[in-house]
């Protein structure tokens, strides 16, 4: 049974989206950008909006009973492969040995202009989370 997983606020609704899913013991986790609580882009360059966009991946997991140590697979999009080395450095950050499975790619937008990097996850459910 397909289980939607929501946080406050939800800037996904508008669109049709779930922030995520969790489907058995897997959690399938939409694209996270460097979006505030008021769903605009973060100001700060690249980094702080790479900083934003993790957290919210972290909100979201924890709410889907899971977390940035139980991700197994992560796609992280951005719209200049120049930040691939700020990427490195949040990857380090934010995640710890072992570390996911990872696909890096430049992509030429995102869904806002000025979105410069998102996100998705698949990541473990925790036994009995939720529970």
């Amino acid at each position: 049974m397909l289980e939607r997983i929501i946080t406050q606020p939800d800037n996904y609704e508008p669109f049709l989206l779930s922030q995520a899913i969790k489907l058995g013991d897997l959690l399938f986790v939409s694209g996270q950008a460097g979006a505030g609580d008021d769903g605009k882009i973060v100001d700060g360059g690249f980094r702080a909006q790479g900083e934003q966009a993790f957290a919210n991946l972290k909100r979201v997991l924890d709410a889907g009973g899971s977390g940035l140590d139980a991700v197994v697979k992560v796609t992280i999009f951005v719209t200049d492969m120049g930040n691939f080395n700020e990427v490195v450095d949040l990857r380090r950050r934010f995640f710890s040995a072992p570390y996911p499975a990872d696909t890096i790619a430049e992509v030429k937008a995102l869904y806002d202009p000025a979105a410069m990097i998102e996100i998705e996850a698949i990541a473990a459910v925790r036994p009995h989370a939720g529970n």
